[in-house]
């Protein structure tokens, strides 16, 4: 699982049903990269099956916030994004650290009861989709994109080589709008709204309008932790690094 378009792409025997992790204050996107520490004994379990088969956990946000998660089993965001493991790490006692990558976003249909002791649901899989229309106006706005982007980032050389890279490289936009919409710490909503578009021009519009409205606060970044399951993002360099893929 070298290329990264083979780790992105659904099994072809993908029957439309996942297994929900579901963690409040964080929502997942297609082609970011999110580690996670796993010890509870339901989500060992999910782990454990996930990695005898396709590999593939969703990441679902719980609507009902920290309160929500000791409460059975919470109502979370219909939204989610399919994750699929790229790293595993055994540790002691039966804690796992493993590292996520989005592969798609999807809307939960129904969950259903499998006799498990975690939840799975079925979805419906939303892929990216790029209107033929806004084919030629596509280059101008991923230049808006990325000079909204350049708004609210640090001013410094890293950044600054980051983003020229991000403008001449092939990256498409939907990649792009992605790992923006994931790194950047809008309200919750709003990242949801944004993963449950897969019109990406739409996608990358509201986007640009979100980075205009001056409530980009990076300063408001921190390591999430709840239930005893991390869904932090830990210290890393902003902007991230991007792939060139």
């Amino acid at each position: 699982m070298d290329d990264l378009e083979d780790v992105i792409q659904l099994p072809d025997d993908f029957d439309g049903r996942v297994r929900l992790f579901p963690l409040p204050e964080l929502v997942m996107f297609p082609h970011a990269m999110q580690p996670l520490h796993l010890f509870e004994p339901r989500y060992c379990e999910m782990l454990r099956e996930s990695l005898a088969s396709d590999r593939l956990i969703a990441m679902a946000t719980l609507t009902g916030g920290i309160s929500a998660v000791a409460n059975g089993e919470p109502p979370v965001a219909t939204t989610i994004c399919i994750g699929r493991i790229v790293s595993h790490a055994e540790l002691d006692n039966d804690r796992h650290n493993i590292l996520l990558v989005g592969v798609k976003r999807a809307k939960i249909t129904r969950e259903i009861d499998a006799g498990r002791s975690f939840r799975i649901a079925e979805v419906d899989v939303r892929s990216d989709f790029y209107p033929p229309i806004g084919a030629e106006s596509r280059t101008q706005l991923k230049k808006e994109l990325l000079d909204a982007f350049a708004t609210v980032i640090p001013s410094s050389k890293q950044a600054s080589k980051s983003l020229h890279e991000l403008m001449a490289g092939q990256m498409g936009l939907g990649p792009i709008t992605d790992i923006i919409a994931y790194t950047l710490p809008f309200e919750i909503e709003a990242k949801l709204r944004l993963l449950g578009i897969a019109d990406v021009d739409d996608r990358a519009t509201e986007l640009v309008r979100l980075l205009r409205s001056g409530k980009v606060n990076l300063h408001s970044v921190s390591s999430e932790e709840q239930n005893g399951e991390s869904g932090s993002r830990g210290d890393q360099p902003f902007p991230p690094p991007f792939s060139v893929n």
